[in-house]
């Protein structure tokens, strides 16, 4: 895959930054976000494929993007089709850094330093190349405007922005509604971008950690060894985790 072409996880995090504050919108669920616009990328790089709820990687051979090829090779190493929601709600320790990190030397953000409360180094990060923010939201909204089926890959972004939250953020208030209403429309048109958005909503609803078919239990006090329905199954969490950085990003 050359790096003239912007991934999908690099398009998501420039929609998602505020040109003003140089703060992030929906910090939290933009994490899963990327995880998921990762699914996505790969799959249009024909390195993965949907089955069914599941991910299965179909050809494994790098694309040449180190962050996509990390997430690549930890698929392969499964040995078997992951689900979605179970991929996009493990642990992501600093997703959202690297691609700031990559954006930045890329030239396409620039960092800048603070501090929060007068005390805690923080860092903000401004986008440099605003004409590429505003065709990355162009897209968006011709789709919106328009109705005009998009392309695969705008689909998906819309997909993953509505999943994030970001409607708000890109739409806001009353007068935003509709456009809001039309961008959650748009995952119908990519089926990899509606499973992933999908799975990063169940993810912050909780879905991740229930069973597929779990049994209604009455009468029945749970024994020692029960796990209770709220808990994660399987090690894998209801929240995504945030590594420690060595620089604070401010939310």
């Amino acid at each position: 895959m050359g790096r003239s072409r912007r991934t999908l996880p690099e398009e998501l995090l420039l929609l998602a930054l505020d040109p003003t504050t140089g703060t992030t919108a929906q910090p939290q669920s933009l994490d899963l976000g990327l995880a998921g616009a990762q699914l996505v990328e790969l799959a249009l790089a024909g390195r993965i494929a949907p089955d069914g709820d599941r991910i299965a990687v179909v050809v494994p051979r790098p694309t040449g993007d180190p962050t996509l090829d990390c997430a690549l090779e930890l698929l392969r190493r499964r040995g078997a089709p992951v689900r979605a929601v179970h991929w996009i709600g493990g642990p992501r320790l600093g997703l959202r850094q690297t691609y700031l990190s990559h954006l930045e030397r890329c030239g396409m953000v620039a960092a800048v330093p603070g501090q929060m409360c007068g005390v805690l180094p923080t860092t903000r990060y401004q986008a440099t190349e605003t004409a590429i923010s505003r065709e990355i939201r162009g897209r968006l909204d011709s789709a919106i405007r328009t109705g005009v089926p998009p392309d695969p890959r705008t689909a998906a972004l819309a997909a993953l922005a509505h999943a994030v939250g970001l409607g708000k953020h890109l739409y806001p208030g009353n007068e935003g509604r509709s456009s809001r209403s039309r961008l959650r429309d748009l995952i119908r048109h990519d089926p990899m971008g509606g499973l992933v958005a999908h799975a990063v909503m169940d993810v912050q609803n909780g879905a991740a950690a229930q069973p597929r078919r779990a049994p209604a239990v009455t009468g029945r006090p749970a024994g020692p060894g029960s796990r209770s329905a709220a808990e994660p199954a399987h090690g894998v969490p209801m929240q995504p985790r945030h590594g420690s950085m060595a620089r604070a990003v401010a939310h």
